[in-house]
């Protein structure tokens, strides 16, 4: 196999007995990190300060990353005015906050039959966010449910907008192969746990 160091420099192509003595003797590890090149490359280095570092950039990424999340607002065909307002201005504190916006309107019994009352509101809403968002879902019905989505346009606000998740099993750093011999295993300096969609109404 070709052994390289951590600083960039390579003792070349080695018999995995002799790179193993060699990280041995340096008080570091083989750790394979190309098995399907030709000759396989490893390289020595601290395993454990290895795997610390390679957590702590995934952290550092995840923290960077932006997340949206999907608020609800809910009205209902007959919401008076102040009801209104006071859901439209939550609205439009979450779209400035760069967040979207589920708009319902919820019909019960007879007023199934009165869905215009409903587009009238959304309607209205989607004119009063205008300067904020744009239509991601056209207003449409499911179930007992007219709604619409809005999105933000890109702000400042938005863009500056960070969480930190944990991470996703796919965001999780991989691991290098490290590379043994039976009966002649370079001892790491630290051990690492692993860790109905319907028409539209206007």
């Amino acid at each position: 196999m070709r052994v390289v160091l951590d600083d960039g420099g390579t003792l070349g192509v080695m018999d995995t007995r002799d790179a193993i003595a060699e990280a041995r003797n340096r008080g570091l590890d083989l750790v394979e990190i190309a098995p399907k090149a030709k000759p396989p490359v490893a390289k020595i280095i601290d395993y454990g300060k290895f795997l610390y570092e390679q957590k702590k950039r995934a952290h550092e990424a995840k923290k960077k990353q932006v997340t949206v999340q999907v608020k609800e607002i809910k009205f209902r065909p007959g919401t008076d005015d102040h009801d209104y307002q006071y859901r439209m201005e939550n609205a439009r504190k979450w779209l400035n906050e760069g967040d979207k916006v589920r708009a319902a309107i919820a019909f019960r019994g007879r007023e199934m039959s009165h869905r215009e009352l409903g587009a009238k509101i959304l309607a209205r809403l989607t004119e009063e966010v205008a300067d904020l968002a744009e239509v991601e879902v056209a207003p449409k019905m499911e179930g007992y449910q007219m709604f619409t989505i809005f999105a933000p346009k890109i702000t400042k606000s938005a863009i500056s907008k960070h969480t930190s998740v944990a991470p996703d099993k796919e965001d999780e750093p991989v691991k290098p192969k490290k590379t043994t011999e039976k009966k002649q295993v370079a001892k790491p300096k630290a051990e690492v746990k692993a860790e109905k969609d319907d028409d539209e109404i206007f």
